[in-house]
């Protein structure tokens, strides 16, 4: 994933409604969010880095709030030909993305 796709899946995710910063997440300078810490998510680069393995557990465990389950799993079925898609359950699949990252902001993004 680019810095420019980085960025603008970043800017999703910021403006789902279920999001907030958690501790250990990467911002696109590589700062890691802590209480002392304000992100300013109006900025062009300023947005999480979701291209950080920390940074895409913090958005799962910000999914799984979201959707009400806190044992909830997203399911990523990887495919040659489709990439990936997030599974909340037997009744709610989104459509195949092309990246674990945009897998989960489309969860949160589908959370009532």
């Amino acid at each position: 994933m680019t810095e420019e796709e980085a960025t603008a899946l970043g800017k999703r995710l910021v403006a789902c409604k279920g999001f907030r910063p958690m501790r250990g997440m990467l911002d696109m300078h590589g700062r890691t969010w802590d209480a002392s810490l304000l992100w300013r998510w109006s900025s062009d680069v300023d947005v999480p880095d979701l291209r950080d393995p920390a940074t895409l557990g913090g958005v799962l465990a910000l999914v799984r709030e979201a959707h009400a389950v806190p044992f909830l799993q997203v399911s990523v079925k990887i495919s040659r030909e489709h990439g990936y898609q997030f599974d909340c359950n037997p009744h709610h699949r989104g459509q195949w993305v092309d990246s674990e990252a945009e897998a989960l902001v489309a969860a949160l993004e589908a959370a009532p």
